[in-house]
């Protein structure tokens, strides 16, 4: 079983930094037309890439070691609370102007200082997202379904992929806490499409009889696999798509090197439910915090 030693935590924090990175870069690729904002701070970075974008978030707040290229260590150097006031205001200042709420996902192994200033800067939590890890290679057998086949998504099947992986996600498992934010299907097609398009991405397409049953990705960074973006059509749940899906990924991602696996879930969702029963460890939390948009003058 992993432990989620501070190290190991901040070096999957790092992971999902540069991942938010490159997506916003993508959306700006794609994009140029939409205001995009990509900000290091206190360990970690903002992101704006649109109104109603998932993407929209402050993530790796108050944890050790380097986080993007170019990163600004001296934050922490010169004192966290003064580096994360700072670079909250600046946040605050650039989600304000697009009309956005600022939303934070700060892990539960962050220094516990970041919480006190968020706290004064009027920061309400409106719930929580699990982390799951797995060392590659792994030895647990992934029995999978005779009748689901899984292939990559090259350009041509990307609208195929696309369109299951957003019906899945517009279509959520009830299993679980639900979460606290929903996102129209235009949005969600937007921000996966963008993000499949970032550095780093590979796409799978689960299929069933024959028919697009569901869809994933993994993003490879520094030796770690970060699985995501797996939803399934409804019509073809509990038919073993999930794992399937799952089962390529690994195996792809022992393939190039990594010897870490990640993936975000809802507390006592059907994901995480399907991830733990193939191996992986419940390492740590991240507490999802608020602040609503302010008038921008």
């Amino acid at each position: 079983m992993l432990f989620a030693s501070i190290e190991r935590v901040a070096r999957i924090e790092a992971a999902e930094c540069r991942l938010l990175a490159d997506c916003t870069a993508s959306t700006a690729r794609r994009h140029p037309e939409q205001v995009t904002f990509v900000r290091p701070i206190a360990g970690g970075i903002a992101t704006l890439a649109g109104e109603g974008s998932p993407l929209n978030k402050v993530a790796g707040l108050g944890m050790t070691g380097p986080t993007v290229e170019g990163g600004l260590e001296g934050e922490l150097e010169a004192g966290l609370e003064a580096g994360l006031e700072a670079g909250l205001e600046e946040v605050e200042q650039a989600f304000a102007r697009a009309g956005v709420p600022v939303q934070v996902e700060l892990s539960t192994l962050a220094d516990p200082s970041v919480l006190a200033v968020l706290h004064r800067r009027g920061y309400a939590l409106v719930g929580f997202e699990n982390v799951l890890g797995l060392a590659l290679p792994s030895t647990a057998p992934l029995p999978v379904a005779g009748d689901v086949e899984i292939s990559p998504s090259d350009e041509g099947a990307l609208n195929v992929w696309l369109d299951a992986v957003v019906t899945g996600f517009a279509h959520p498992d009830e299993q679980g806490v639900p979460s606290h934010e929903q996102f129209p299907r235009e949005a969600l097609e937007r921000v996966i499409a963008d993000s499949a398009s970032a550095s780093g991405f590979r796409r799978y397409l689960a299929r069933r009889h024959g028919e697009p049953a569901g869809g994933a990705s993994l993003r490879l960074s520094q030796g770690v696999a970060q699985l995501c973006g797996a939803a399934t059509v409804p019509a073809h749940r509990r038919h073993g798509v999930q794992t399937a899906l799952l089962a390529a990924r690994l195996e792809d991602a022992a393939r190039a090197g990594c010897d870490l696996a990640v993936v975000t879930t809802l507390p006592g969702s059907r994901s995480q439910h399907n991830v733990q029963r193939r191996g992986f460890s419940l390492l740590y939390s991240r507490a999802i915090l608020v602040r609503e948009s302010l008038t921008h003058a």
